[in-house]
């Protein structure tokens, strides 16, 4: 994994210019491999989710690892846990511990773990995705160009790219399994997976998230345009908070000073691979946003590692 290094909040971090873990391979029986995380069990009611330096862009991974990544965002998860409260109960409950990751795995598995990693209570997912935007942006406003609506939510006329909104809508979607993409639907669908009073807990809770994430990153200079949340219950049922939160992989980062109406801001998120990739070619041909993705080229790994650095750096100083 190469050098550690301390950084902020006392959490630890692999200098970004070491080598990438793409892949985990711990003793630990393996739960899951998602687009970025390996769950691993940790007895009956324990997961230590390992980060890794995948990148996923339209929901497909990438072939080529962005060095340094997952120790960036599982610090920018903490930041933010913390930023909610002490163990989130100011805002909503989370899921962590409060156990060091190095103290489940054995000595020779630790370099896998050491700030990349999260020991967190074994929840019941739900199957929705908790998406909220402040902003027009991405798939939002290429489905409000069509129809002048967001996932059945209807906004005013004549907004354009990048408009902020009068206030921050709920527009969820239905996980997908990897490979797939996420699929957008309306509030009345989730109704439908979860019942109406989840559903509506869950809408309600996010918004509140995001209003506090984004008042705060406003203080840095930093637009959060949107973003996603993931939720599951306890054993008794409690609505917790769970996964990643506020990463530049679950939300479109926006430098204000760059910030413009009608223009895509430059982001410090992987919509800066994403941009690449809507103009990448595969056979000579747009690539169709399927497996497998395109090689993505060595300076366009550097300058998104940059970015993740960039917003992780601004965000807590």
């Amino acid at each position: 994994m190469g050098i550690i290094r301390p950084l902020l909040f006392g959490f630890i971090t692999p200098h970004p210019m070491t080598s990438a873990l793409h892949t985990s391979a711990l003793s630990l029986p393996l739960l899951a491999r998602g687009k970025v995380r390996d769950n691993y069990a940790v007895g009956e009611d324990r997961i230590l989710m390992v980060a890794s330096d995948r990148l996923s862009a339209f929901d497909v991974i990438m072939g080529e690892p962005i060095p340094g990544k997952g120790a960036l965002l599982t610090q920018m998860a903490l930041f933010w846990f913390d930023k909610l409260g002490k163990n989130g109960a100011d805002v909503c409950p989370n899921h962590l511990t409060g156990e060091a990751p190095e103290s489940v795995v054995t000595p020779a598995e630790i370099p896998q773990v050491t700030g990349r990693s999260m020991l967190v209570k074994r929840l019941k997912p739900l199957p929705v995705e908790a998406v909220v935007r402040g902003y027009l942006a991405g798939s939002g406003w290429k489905e409000y160009q069509h129809n002048g609506a967001v996932c059945g939510v209807p906004l005013p006329a004549g907004l354009q790219n990048a408009s902020k909104l009068l206030a921050p809508i709920y527009t969820p979607a239905a996980k997908a399994a990897v490979g797939d993409h996420d699929e957008n639907i309306t509030f009345e669908k989730t109704v439908e997976m979860i019942g109406l009073d989840l559903a509506t807990r869950v809408r309600d809770l996010s918004i509140q998230i995001y209003q506090v994430a984004a008042e705060f990153a406003l203080t840095k200079g930093i637009i959060i345009a949107d973003t996603k949340f993931e939720f599951g219950l306890d054993r008794d049922g409690t609505l917790t908070l769970m996964d990643e939160v506020l990463t530049p992989d679950s939300s479109r980062y926006w430098p204000v000073e760059s910030y413009q109406v009608g223009t895509n801001p430059p982001s410090y998120d992987k919509q800066f691979v994403r941009d690449w990739l809507e103009q990448a070619l595969v056979d000579g041909k747009p690539w169709d946003k399927t497996p497998p993705a395109p090689r993505v080229p060595r300076d366009v790994i550097e300058k998104t590692a940059a970015k993740y650095r960039e917003a992780l750096t601004r965000l807590t100083t």
